[in-house]
């Protein structure tokens, strides 16, 4: 999903510094054009064709001709790149939906572009069969990769089953539910499996309170019709390119990375 407007990205952060042709892209939000080396999507990108996944498609919007473009022209050995167009920022659920005709009848992967996902765990959810996602482990995330703990604690966590199956989502949990769950606990970052039956349930959702349709109640709507959702762990870190305090920390994480599309 690489939709979104950008919001913390563009807004000047104290002390922080871009370069010029960063300090452009993140006047516009777009986090997955900010240059670390290579645009910041290239590796999002890579880690994906790393975990053995050989189809991407980008939902972005209409005004987004830079990056279908850029994507268009660039060779690439190990990936087909194609668009999906939201016309408007209405939420995750509704940037699902964008994707439908795309994806047909296929099991996919759904990822936010501004993450880089380590790619054991793209792996994992790609070889888990039916609808699943990654619960990361909270300290993985704040000491392996770039996301201070005090963001972490906003993150939604997951309930899971004795057998790892999830049994809801609590989104920005309190003190005391983030004491109730403990060292045990697993929060999402948006790094699903799903089956194509999911859209059905996008397309039932209704807005948020804040007006948008949100991709965690369409995995409700599931969770309450049934659908079982598998729960993958991961101990790794992932790089989150949010705001403009973490270009500095994902520029020197990638550092030197190889990038293959």
């Amino acid at each position: 999903m690489a939709r979104g407007l950008g919001t913390r990205m563009r807004k000047e952060a104290a002390g922080v510094e871009l370069n010029g042709t960063q300090q452009a892209m993140a006047d516009r939000g777009l986090k997955g054009m900010i240059d670390v080396g290579r645009p910041f999507l290239d590796h999002v990108i890579s880690a994906i064709a790393d975990a053995g996944i050989t189809d991407v498609v980008l939902v972005i919007g209409p005004e987004h001709e830079e990056i279908r473009r850029y994507y268009d022209e660039m060779p690439k050995e190990r990936v087909g790149v194609t668009f999906a167009v939201q016309e408007r920022p209405l939420g995750t659920a509704d940037a699902l939906l964008a994707a439908r005709d795309a994806v047909g009848e296929r099991r996919f992967l759904l990822l936010n572009s501004d993450n880089h996902y380590p790619t054991a765990a793209l792996a994992a959810l790609r070889e888990c069969p039916g609808d699943a996602l990654v619960g990361f482990d909270p300290a993985g995330l704040s000491e392996k990769g770039n996301i201070p703990a005090d963001r972490v604690k906003a993150f939604a966590l997951l309930e899971a089953s004795p057998e790892g199956r999830l049994t809801g989502i609590v989104e920005k949990p309190d003190p005391e539910t983030l004491a109730r769950f403990g060292t045990d606990a697993r929060v999402s970052m948006n790094c699903y499996a799903f089956t194509p039956g999911i859209f059905d349930f996008a397309a039932a959702v209704e807005p948020s309170p804040r007006g948008e349709y949100e991709l965690t109640d369409a995995v409700r709507l599931a969770l309450a019709a049934g659908v079982p959702f598998d729960v993958v762990p991961s101990s790794d870190g992932v790089l989150d390119m949010s705001e403009r305090a973490d270009v500095a920390s994902v520029a020197a994480a990638l550092s030197g990375s190889e990038v293959s599309l």
